[in-house]
């Protein structure tokens, strides 16, 4: 009896061992519409992902950031094209996914990722932030994206960051996306909120994102600026039928006025 026992034991011992030895083998493949952190894993389209990178303008000379990475495929693509790329993911499952994936691209010294929760992880040295969450995370987001340095390209699957207004918009339904084939960009602008000294005047300015309003005063006479905005360090605006371009470095900025001149300002103290 204590032989029969003991081999039933044996048996179900092997018989366990096998199935775990079986699950272990079997690649994990994730479903659309599992449940993550925050969100739902749903994969962006391959050519929402092109154009996006295509948008962003990535170069060797980038780091791009993916913000919940998923099955890896946005860091992976942007590896492919030269640029070093991460992804910050919070299901480990799906950080192992994208390493083999990676490895079998032939790209994990350039595609790394890393399983993390991306309002925990500091992601400042990115030159590109790309991501594909809900708007309220989007939201949540937007002021840690708004203290990178200006020039920071971000661009988003399908949802906005409210208020803040997208630089570029585009929409890949007719190079056959199903769903989930829009995607938004933006460019971290500087910050230039203020009162600045411009060549004797002073140039007072209100900021709203990357778009500004305000006005240059000379011998008590202010004249409204107009068709003024950022492009990330980049500044314009209009005084009278006077077009000033520049380019804001920290506490100065310089730049030609259209027809001849040029200006120079100093944020003032």
């Amino acid at each position: 009896m204590k032989i029969r026992q003991s081999l039933a034991v044996a048996c179900l011992l092997a018989l366990g061992a096998a199935a775990q030895a079986q699950a272990q083998s079997t690649p994990y493949q994730p479903t659309v519409g599992q449940s993550g952190k925050d969100v739902v894993w749903v994969p962006t389209p391959q050519e929402l992902v092109d154009r996006m990178l295509e948008m962003a303008q990535i170069t060797p000379q980038d780091y791009l950031v993916d913000l919940g990475s998923g099955d890896g495929r946005t860091v992976i693509t942007a590896a492919q094209r030269g640029t070093r790329a991460h992804g910050v993911e919070f299901n480990p499952d799906m950080v192992e996914l994208s390493k083999n994936a990676a490895r079998a691209a032939r790209v994990e010294k350039t595609a790394t990722f890393e399983q993390g929760d991306i309002f925990k992880t500091d992601f400042s040295k990115a030159t590109v932030v790309t991501l594909f969450l809900l708007p309220d995370l989007n939201v949540k987001l937007r002021p840690i994206l708004l203290q990178m340095p200006p020039g920071t390209r971000v661009v988003s699957n399908s949802f906005t960051m409210d208020t803040w207004r997208p630089d570029e918009t585009v929409d890949v339904t007719q190079q056959g996306c199903k769903a989930y084939c829009t995607a938004y960009k933006w460019i971290v602008p500087a910050r230039v909120e203020g009162t600045w000294k411009v060549d004797g005047k002073d140039l007072a300015l209100s900021q709203q994102f990357q778009m500004l309003e305000g006005t240059l005063t000379e011998g008590g006479k202010a004249t409204p600026i107009s068709n003024a905005r950022l492009d990330g360090a980049n500044i314009e605006f209009t005084v009278a039928q006077a077009r000033y371009v520049g380019k804001v470095e920290g506490n100065a900025m310089s730049g030609t006025i259209d027809g001849g001149g040029s200006w120079r300002a100093t944020r003032a103290q």
